[in-house]
């Protein structure tokens, strides 16, 4: 992985780290192990602290356009209190639980183009240094990918996934952001939607599906989205295909789903949601999230559907591009 010298606040002659992740994609929800190997630098160190921040790249939409930023949406302590000799190597082991809502970085192997990262920080005789970033890879849950699934089968296409910082009013998100994944209609919708976006928000408990759908003008209106959601259990058996459809017909439909009524509006994204805040260029406005496509992490779209294989093949030059930028250069939020 990423192995970098700590040259910076803690000087020339510092230890090095390298954190090492267990190559296995996690679970949200699941536990996320490894190892941080420190090599002794020059001296004797004292290790106060040795943290993990879950960092993701992550867009925020503003009235005169939108920008992208790194959150810190979860912090670890693995080690620390004790003396590292010059030149010693040491190796700290690590398990820790990753959030139910942490989103989605693959799709049966295929990454989808989110960007989430493991930054290391070393906190030496009271200065701080992060001084490795790694990437991390995060599968679906099963019930998403059954969702996911009937969705491909039912003729829907994946367009785009994207982090969105903001809250979905009405639900239960802890996160800061959430994360959108952007379909192509089906056919036997394309008359009535331009697209439909999904959202998971998982819990211990189960899955919160929102679904939005950007609907199509008539002659004597003009087209705008109506959102939904729907319960769904981990371990729930249903005929999906035919559930998901019916979703679908709800939403398209515009009627009331599960008692919940089909309204549910983005709050402040500037609220405090308990998490790390947004940062990036130009976060000071005040303007509500809006939702819409997402112009970074895109997925080249052309398939047909979702279901196992579909995704193959479709990652565009960009996305690549992006991710290794973002694991090779330095962070944007050093401070």
């Amino acid at each position: 992985m990423v192995f970098k010298r700590l040259l910076g606040s803690l000087g020339v002659g510092a230890p090095t780290v390298d954190t090492v992740l267990d190559p296995a994609p996690v679970l949200p929800g699941g536990t996320l192990t490894g190892q941080v190997h420190l090599k002794g630098g020059q001296a004797d160190f004292d290790i106060d602290h040795i943290t993990l921040e879950l960092v993701a790249r992550v867009e925020a939409e503003h009235g005169d356009g939108e920008s992208e930023g790194v959150v810190v949406f979860d912090r670890f302590t693995v080690g620390g209190g004790f003396r590292l000799a010059a030149e010693e190597p040491r190796s700290v082991p690590f398990g820790v639980t990753l959030p139910w809502e942490t989103p989605v970085t693959e799709l049966y192997g295929q990454p989808l183009g989110i960007v989430l990262g493991v930054r290391t920080e070393l906190a030496v005789a009271g200065a701080k240094d992060k001084g490795d970033l790694d990437q991390l890879t995060v599968a679906a849950l099963p019930a998403q990918e059954a969702i996911l699934e009937a969705l491909g089968q039912l003729g829907f296409g994946f367009r785009s996934a994207d982090l969105e910082y903001g809250h979905i009013g009405g639900t239960g998100q802890q996160l800061p952001f959430y994360q959108e994944i952007e379909l192509t209609p089906a056919p036997q919708y394309a008359h009535q939607v331009n697209e439909i976006e999904l959202t998971f928000l998982a819990g211990p408990g189960g899955l919160e599906v929102v679904l939005e759908a950007d609907k199509r003008g008539g002659l004597f209106s003009s087209g705008h989205d109506v959102v939904t959601r729907f319960a769904v259990g981990h371990h729930d058996v249903r005929d999906w295909t035919a559930e998901v459809d019916g979703w679908v017909r709800q939403l398209v439909e515009h009627r009331t789903a599960y008692g919940h009524q089909a309204a549910y509006g983005h709050a402040d994204p500037h609220a405090d949601h308990g998490h790390g805040g947004f940062h990036g260029p130009d976060h000071s406005h005040d303007d509500r999230h809006r939702s819409g496509p997402g112009m970074g992490t895109v997925v080249a779209a052309g398939a047909a559907g979702l279901a196992v294989g579909v995704v193959g093949g479709m990652v565009a030059a960009e996305v690549v591009d992006e991710v290794g930028d973002f694991f090779e250069g330095d962070e944007e939020d050093e401070g």
